[in-house]
């Protein structure tokens, strides 16, 4: 099938060769760009576009997706459970494990909501000790709220790759996808409450990769990095592809709407699976990408925790 596509000057701005890029976030008040590489030895990225200092901290185990909380650290989902850490000092800390009794799983993608709850998405680990591949046999995941207080409680079950946990505007639509059967999932949202109900496919697409990490502008449109796919597609609320951002790297992971009047998209890509032949067309791939966006993006919320 035959999308619009958008030719936007999408720009390396890190040339930094991730294995696997995800969970990017834009800090508002840092004025910079969280991201992250997840495969063992995990590593927690801060660029700061003004000055273009570029920060790294090797992690103690796979991280997966952050959040900001007031006090300036971060909320942290790991391969075992929900951490703060400390850029100031490097110090991270675990708090919570919510899938403590089931050992062969991993966090995955993560966001807080409009009240601040961190929604944590869970699958079964499909990397080694040192970033190699692993089966994943069972749709043992599934998506948490994390409350303020750090108690949890498991909200959707049975899902295999949990990726794009996202709201509309008005919370009252929240998406989620699951990655291997190439389906984005739309529920109701109680913003109040925390409670989801019925669930109805958004999109289910088979000809532009997997649907990855996930973000939604100010119009209520949703912007889906697409593993395989080399692009970040726009979705209408209706479900329709809006139009089409061709990325020059064939696995596109997440993105975040940032800068002063949140345009600039920040896209993150993975090298994880390269072949000889994408690394001659997609010499860049693995690094932190940027356009500027038609259309403004929406701040992110913090962890009220």
């Amino acid at each position: 099938m035959s999308y619009p596509i958008s030719n936007l000057d999408v720009h390396c701005i890190v040339e930094n060769r991730d294995k696997i890029g995800e969970g990017a976030m834009w800090c508002p008040v840092e004025r910079v760009v969280y991201w992250l590489d997840v495969p063992p030895p995990s590593v927690l990225h801060r660029f700061n576009p003004a000055t273009e200092r570029h920060d790294t901290w090797p992690m103690p185990e796979m991280i997966t997706a952050l959040a900001k909380r007031a006090n300036g650290t971060l909320l942290i989902a790991s391969h075992q459970g929900i951490n703060v850490f400390d850029p100031a000092t490097g110090k991270i800390e675990r708090k919570v494990s919510p899938e403590a009794d089931v050992p062969g799983n991993r966090s995955n993608d993560g966001a807080p909501d409009a009240l601040g709850r961190f929604w944590m998405g869970t699958m079964m680990n499909n990397l080694g000790s040192d970033g190699e591949d692993l089966p994943i046999t069972r749709s043992s995941g599934g998506l948490w709220c994390v409350e303020q207080d750090l108690s949890s409680r498991k909200v959707i079950s049975e899902i295999t790759i949990t990726n794009g946990v996202v709201w509309s505007p008005d919370s009252q639509t929240l998406y989620v996808a699951d990655s291997a059967p190439q389906i984005i999932h739309a529920y109701d949202f109680d913003l109040a409450s925390g409670g989801v109900s019925n669930r109805r496919v958004f999109s289910a697409i088979t000809d532009l990769g997997y649907p990855d990490g996930a973000a939604v502008d100010s119009e209520g449109f949703l912007w889906s990095c697409r593993w395989e796919g080399q692009c970040v597609a726009r979705f209408a609320p209706d479900g329709g592809i809006d139009r089409i951002v061709p990325i020059p790297a064939p696995r596109v992971t997440s993105l975040a709407f940032g800068g002063a009047d949140f345009r600039t998209v920040y896209v993150t890509t993975a090298r994880h699976g390269h072949t000889p032949e994408e690394d001659k067309r997609f010499p860049q791939q693995g690094s932190l990408f940027a356009f500027e966006a038609p259309v403004a993006g929406l701040p992110r919320p913090q962890f009220a925790g």
